[in-house]
């Protein structure tokens, strides 16, 4: 069976279908934080649309990334990039958030910028997930479809109750960027030009070092400008 002939009466058809849900679901604890954080400001009806197409979008772009990400993987500088990327949408998810009532152009703006959010940030932190997704898959872009599409809902529940959970307890926000920082540090040291950099010092150690940095810099960074906002909502 090869990435043009899909026969579904297969059973291994199924049984690989499964091995992409179940990976998928592994490995996108993080995805489901970066959801959750992102659509926390939005009223409810813009909040679920936010999860659902928000991360429809982003297996969407790791189905077509699937075909390149042999190559993405090597490439120098990607993950520099990536990394400082999931930084920035990190800390912004920490900064001081706008709440507009619902169904309102404000609210409907608000939901396109959580859905670009989740994008970016899905894509960045699954170049390595995808890696585990396609080997299963084996170039067989329906199996990865299916697979990824029942994943959908799945990491939507967690969204959602991640969400419920940020809700009632809001200092959760600071632990949920702290991962995404933790998770922008881990991308960064394993761009091969940091791997590179690094090769005579102990991995496990630069490596612990770097995830601490990361989730340092976006906690510090979102507790500044949180206490720059309401500083200068005081002055006002």
């Amino acid at each position: 069976m090869d990435g043009y002939s899909v026969d579904f009466m297969q059973p291994a058809f199924w049984l690989s279908v499964l091995s992409v849900i179940w990976i998928n679901i592994l490995l996108s604890g993080d995805n489901a934080v970066v959801i959750a954080m992102a659509c926390r400001s939005l009223p409810p009806r813009e909040r679920l649309w936010g999860m659902i197409i928000g991360a429809g979008f982003a297996s969407i772009l790791l189905v077509v990334f699937t075909g390149i990400i042999s190559m993405l993987m090597t490439l120098p500088y990607l993950k520099l990039i990536g990394a400082i990327a999931l930084i920035w949408v990190a800390i912004k998810l920490v900064a001081p958030q706008a709440h507009d009532a619902e169904d309102t152009p404000e609210a409907v703006a608000d939901l396109w910028r959580a859905v670009r959010i989740v994008v970016i940030a899905d894509i960045v932190m699954s170049l390595d997930n995808v890696i585990a997704v396609t080997a299963v898959a084996k170039g067989q872009y329906v199996l990865l479809t299916i697979g990824l599409a029942i994943s959908i809902p799945i990491v939507i529940g967690g969204s959602t109750i991640i969400l419920a959970l940020l809700e009632r307890f809001p200092i959760i926000v600071w632990g949920g960027a702290g991962i995404l920082g933790w998770v922008a540090g881990n991308i960064f040291i394993s761009d091969p030009i940091v791997v590179g950099l690094i090769s005579n010092f102990p991995a496990e150690r630069v490596e612990l070092a770097a995830q601490v940095v990361g989730a340092v810099i976006v906690v510090g960074s979102g507790y500044i400008w949180r206490r720059w906002h309401h500083a200068s909502l005081g002055e006002v």
